[in-house]
């Protein structure tokens, strides 16, 4: 018989999620509020409530093309993350690739070698072998770095599908091409959803490799904001972050209607 639970615990258990919570989403409550400062200077609690900063960024004739880079790039990455990252997923669950396990936990490895690291090292990697950067070694770059969400969630998918639908359809007559397209991909769509959200995520917020593998005129939303807080700070930066924290909101929404969040978060 399991024993009830001591009060004094439940009680210690209920603080430590409360500060928890209150650590997560305080220092997004001082952004937000800093966002609507009618102040020149980043001050919370702001002494006034303003959209000025939020006209200044959408005005901005540098925000915005950032903003559009970093799109332009987080969208490429995603779709060629998810495109590569489903297909190792695939090969790897199946067991169709020589030393599985050994390439599992190297197409894994980028999750835990330190961005810096990986980013000198791909920057005198380049260098040396095709010369000047380019937009090409920032792709290449955030595509390594997304590429094991995206295997990640795709195979915790796998393991829980039923591995009799694939014989199913053999016995059935149905070619590889067929089994992939109408019974393997469908399986892995909801981790492949999730690992596209990530890829999509981690290319847009990623400032160390930017600030590394891009071209000298080429500007991502990361970078300048980091350059911003370095040179002359201002409340704009805090309007570029609310509106960053809204359009990852609004995902979270979307693969909510979409997928359900409840079984995306198990992914």
């Amino acid at each position: 018989m399991v024993k009830a639970i001591p009060a004094p615990l439940r009680i210690l258990a209920m603080v430590f999620v409360l500060l928890t919570v209150v650590v997560l989403l305080a220092p997004l409550i001082v952004v937000v509020g800093v966002s609507f400062s009618e102040s020149q200077f980043i001050a919370f609690p702001p002494a006034g409530l303003s959209l000025h900063w939020y006209q200044e960024v959408w005005e901005s004739g540098t925000y915005l093309p950032a903003a559009v880079t970093s799109l332009k790039v987080a969208v490429l990455v995603t779709l060629t993350a998810t495109a590569m990252g489903g297909a190792a997923a695939i090969a790897l669950y199946r067991r169709q690739l020589p030393f599985s396990d050994l390439l599992s936990t190297f197409f894994l490895s980028p999750l835990v070698l330190p961005t810096i690291i990986y980013a000198i090292g791909s920057l005198m990697l380049w260098s040396s072998l095709f010369g000047q950067i380019s937009a090409a070694t920032l792709w290449i770059g955030h595509t390594v770095i997304a590429m094991p969400y995206v295997i990640r969630t795709t195979l915790a998918v796998l393991s829980e599908s039923d591995p009799f639908l694939d014989s199913a359809a053999r016995t059935m007559g149905a070619s590889r091409l067929q089994r992939l397209w109408f019974v393997v991909i469908p399986q892995c769509l909801p981790g492949l959803g999730a690992g596209a959200f990530f890829a999509f995520n981690i290319s847009f917020d990623e400032a160390v490799l930017s600030l590394f593998l891009r071209k000298p005129d080429m500007m991502t939303l990361p970078v300048k904001i980091y350059g911003q807080l370095e040179f002359s700070p201002d409340p704009s930066v805090a309007a570029v972050s609310t509106i960053m924290i809204a359009l990852t909101i609004l995902m979270i929404l979307v693969i909510d209607r979409m997928l359900g969040l409840q079984r995306f978060a198990r992914n």
